[in-house]
């Protein structure tokens, strides 16, 4: 049975019984007496000529084994239907060509047509099959050398915890959003089984989740940001299929910035008597404050440091890696264009990651006094040590001239606070005070939010505007006091 698109025919394996020969479509046991095929002998088989190859050599599409006259015509029109899709083009006539000719070859099914026309339509080569999600995030993670590093290792857990374990096998022009969020399922499944074991009262259930962590909503956030990026970068590629960025049609909870609150005495009360902590990111009073840089003062070596924190509200790295180079004390400022990043225990040294990250502080009178003090001291302990003394040039180190390590800083922060009596935060709480003082003395937003870097005004102010109640309430009381006089008559 034939057509202007190929043929359809019935073959078996029978041989002559004198010469040996196949009888193929010959065997006269494929038909009944009647005429029609037996369905009890041989298989049906189609043929179709293809387009040439790229050197001008005839091919032709042959597959056999299929188990009805229905099968052989559906797999020739499929067939036909993937050869129209060239529209007569002929680098893409033996673009497809190739395809069916390397399906048959290795008894694969013939290509999928809405993959083929997706390729074609990209303008990419459709022989090209797209790589697997987990190819592609390896492939894009080493194609952007200038990534600051604690980005990079930030993207690298995300890819290696989560992405490649649960979409890595999955074909990236087949992703869906299903699968993302399927991913997301497992993580909370896997959040529940780990706070489930914490809180059982069996030693080893509790022992089994040693070490593991919840993945809160805003590291899931972040995840899906780490994916959203790489598959911008697939979407923009000539070489991909991809046109459409599934990250961005996953849904995920909103997640609300996490603003500071304050340790009023009322949340004091509250943390003293069964050890309550209200948010997630705490700040002290500045009475709180106060107090943690007088007991801080015993800590000669650390003192200075956590005074510039506390005032300027400096980054935990960027104190660590702050070298004497950039403070000039007879300014008043400091350029801060360095930062010591920790990842896991390792570190590195780098610049701050975004343009608004590199800036200039400008000193008050007290912290310049304590920062030349400082100095002073730090000088008598270097000439003391002579040649033990590690020469890095930063302003604040060690005994033996060595710069911190970020993890021993927050550590000697949380136990020198919990030596003075007061209710836990964490080091980076000590940068949000600094930056809620400011604006409670009436510091101008865009001034406070070009020192502590942020990249917009917007942010600052959101975050960190009503942190103190008394600065609410007085704003409040003004305006009211607007309403106190005595009416106006009127006429």
């Amino acid at each position: 049975m034939a057509s202007h698109q190929g043929r359809v025919f019935k073959r078996c394996g029978c041989r002559e019984e004198n010469s040996g020969r196949a009888l193929g479509a010959r065997c006269p046991r494929l038909r009944r007496q009647g005429g029609a095929f037996n369905p009890r002998h041989g298989d049906w088989a189609y043929q179709r000529e293809l387009p040439p190859t790229s050197e001008g050599k005839r091919r032709q599409a042959r597959r056999t084994g299929l188990v009805s006259q229905e099968q052989a015509w559906e797999a020739l029109g499929h067939l036909a239907a993937l050869l129209d899709l060239a529209q007569g083009e002929p680098e893409v006539e033996v673009q497809v060509g190739d395809l069916v000719q390397a399906a048959l070859r290795t008894r694969q099914p013939l290509p999928d047509l809405e993959e083929v026309r997706k390729r074609i339509g990209a303008g990419v080569d459709a022989r090209r099959e797209p790589p697997l999600v987990g190819v592609w995030l390896r492939q894009w993670l080493d194609g952007k050398p200038d990534l600051a590093e604690g980005t990079r290792a930030s993207y690298d857990g995300h890819i290696r915890k989560y992405l490649v374990p649960h979409l890595g096998k999955v074909r990236l022009d087949r992703l869906q959003a299903r699968h993302v969020e399927a991913m997301f399922a497992a993580i909370e499944e896997a959040n529940v089984h780990v706070l489930e074991c914490r809180e059982s009262s069996d030693p080893e259930v509790k022992k089994s989740v040693r070490g593991r962590r919840v993945i809160w909503l805003s590291t899931k956030h972040r995840i899906r940001a780490t994916l959203r990026s790489a598959l911008s970068d697939a979407v923009r590629s000539p070489d991909l299929p991809v046109t459409v960025n599934i990250a961005s049609h996953v849904r995920l909870p909103s997640c609300p910035r996490k603003r500071p609150l304050v340790w009023t005495a009322d949340r004091v009360r509250l943390w003293e008597k069964d050890g309550t902590v209200p948010g997630e990111v705490m700040v002290w009073t500045p009475e709180q404050t106060r107090t943690f840089l007088q007991h801080a003062k015993k800590y000669t070596w650390l003192f200075p440091m956590f005074h510039l924190i506390a005032v300027k509200g400096l980054r935990r790295g960027e104190a660590v890696g702050l070298p004497w180079a950039n403070t000039r004390l007879v300014d008043g400022q400091i350029d801060i264009r360095v930062q010591v990043v920790q990842l896991a225990w390792e570190t590195i040294t780098s610049t701050p990651k975004s343009a608004a990250g590199q800036r200039t502080i400008t000193l008050d009178a007290d912290t310049i006094k304590v920062l030349r003090g400082w100095k002073r001291f730090q000088n008598e302990q270097r000439l003391a040590a002579g040649s033990a003394w590690a020469a890095t040039g930063l302003v604040f180190t060690r005994q033996d001239g060595s710069g911190w390590h970020p993890g021993q800083v927050s550590d000697w922060f949380c136990r020198i606070a919990k030596a003075a009596g007061l209710p836990p935060i964490t080091l980076h709480g000590l940068r949000h005070g600094a930056a809620s003082l400011a604006l409670a003395a009436g510091t101008d937003v865009k001034v406070v939010s070009t020192e502590l870097g942020h990249a917009t005004t917007h942010f600052t102010q959101d975050t960190y505007q009503s942190v103190y109640p008394d600065v609410a309430k007085a704003a409040a009381e003004a305006t009211a006091a607007l309403l106190r006089g005595a009416p106006v008559s009127v006429g």
